[in-house]
């Protein structure tokens, strides 16, 4: 059976996108595996500086919010899984879920000039939702005391990570500009 062109720029439309949400996970993971090995001295327990939120940012300006989040959701259930530290998966869920939602309203509503501002209000909005699970799991309301530090941590990291990741976006030609490309090229 002979397929269409419409089915064959379907599918290959469909295996690039996996393809492409595959290797961004890949390297995300990569990015984390490689921040848990550098000892960085931080003042509050489990603190980091969050290299891999710019795979995600990224992923959410450049291939839209439904690809982000499989990134998202793969790197953090897999670091989960290969670092055996399963304890932390309800707060990198939820933590990830929050800076996501943060990211997906400044990809909908702004663009990609403010990428450095979206990481920052992403990882601020990570750590406070990483708190927020810290005070249900352990019923200490005192842990928040931790969500000055972890804020002004937080926006330090995301310009840091909004920096690069508006350096890779410059870098990346728009997936929606080069299908239209191969459209006219086919045409």
């Amino acid at each position: 059976m002979a397929s269409t062109p419409w089915r064959a720029s379907t599918a290959s439309s469909a295996s690039l996108r996996v393809c492409r949400c595959a290797l961004l996970a890949a390297l995300a993971l990569a990015l984390t595996a490689l921040e848990s090995l550098i000892p960085i001295p931080m003042p509050v327990p489990g603190m980091k500086l969050g290299v891999a939120n710019i795979v995600t940012v990224a992923a959410a300006f450049w291939l839209g919010p439904i690809d982000a989040a499989v990134v998202l959701g793969a790197r953090i259930v897999l670091a989960a899984f290969l670092t055996g530290q399963l304890a932390t998966l309800p707060f990198s869920l939820v933590g990830g879920a929050c800076a996501l939602a943060v990211t997906l309203l400044f990809v909908r509503f702004s663009s990609t000039e403010r990428v450095r501002l979206c990481a920052m209000v992403a990882a601020t909005a990570h750590n406070i939702g990483q708190i927020a699970v810290a005070v249900a799991v352990t019923g200490t309301p005192e842990i928040a005391f931790y969500l000055p530090v972890l804020l002004v941590a937080g926006v330090v990291a995301g310009f840091l990570t909004g920096t690069v990741a508006t350096a890779v976006l410059d870098r990346l030609p728009h997936p929606r500009a080069a299908a239209a490309r191969a459209r006219r090229v086919r045409a």
